[in-house]
Order: C-alpha cells, then structure tokens, then sequence
C-alpha cells in the first residue's frame, strides 16, 4: 500500500496515462513516485499538477492541507497594495525558509515540502499573510 493522498480541487486534467476528471475528495494514493488511481498512472508527486490538484492524506487532513496550500498560494499571487508585504513576511519567517525551494536563491518558490507540510506550519503561514484556508 502506498501513501494515501486526495483530490484538493476538481483535477480536470490531462495525465500520464490520458485525460482524466477526479473530482474533489478522490483519493488516490502514490506509489513509488507516481500518483496512481484505479491502476492508471497519473503524475509524479512532485509534478506541478500533483502540487496543484492534490494533497497529502496520510493523517486525515488532506482536504485541510490542500485548502490551506491552494489560499496560500492564491494569497501571494494577488497583485495588490499588500503584495509585496506579503512576501517580505514570507522571506523573513523562519516556518516558510523551511519549505522554500533550495535551488533558488533571488526568488521564492515553495518546495515539494510545502505541500505536504503539516497543517500546523501551514496554518502558521495563512495566518502570517492574512488569508484561511
């Protein structure tokens, strides 16, 4: 058996093995390194689209994580007043360092880490922007 991981928003998307619509609540579990549901290979785990549609559930709180990655992410990609306020906080805080993608030092992208943190770190990190998940 493999990790347990589920659907955070509708994946309406084109996989590995062909087009698939897992709505939201599916789960899906990783094998090796591959996202796998009903046999069909969908994409690896650290691809963008498994950071985008799904969430790690082994603990239960899957629906919480994805919830709190994607009003996160939302979050700082707004364009407003705020928006660089924002990222300061996020490049100061000792609790995102944590989950910032090593390789890129003059800008910050989340690493495969963030988003399967626990949901303690990313209740941390919506409260810090402002935003819920």
């Amino acid at each position: 058996m493999g990790r347990r991981y589920i659907v955070k928003q509708r994946a309406r998307i084109d996989t590995i093995t062909g087009p698939v619509n897992l709505p939201y609540g599916t789960t899906v579990e990783a094998v090796e390194d591959y996202l796998i549901h009903q046999g069909r290979q969908l994409c690896a785990v650290t691809s963008r689209k498994a950071h985008l549609y799904f969430a790690r559930d082994d603990d239960g709180k899957g629906r919480e994580r994805g919830a709190l990655t994607l009003a996160i992410t939302k979050r700082l990609e707004k364009r407003d007043r705020g928006h660089q306020r924002r990222w300061d906080l996020v490049w100061e805080d000792p609790v995102c360092q944590k989950y910032r993608h090593p390789e890129h030092e003059d800008h910050f992208i989340w690493g495969h880490a963030f988003f399967e943190a626990p949901v303690e770190d990313l209740r941390h990190i919506a409260a810090l922007i402002g935003t819920r998940g």
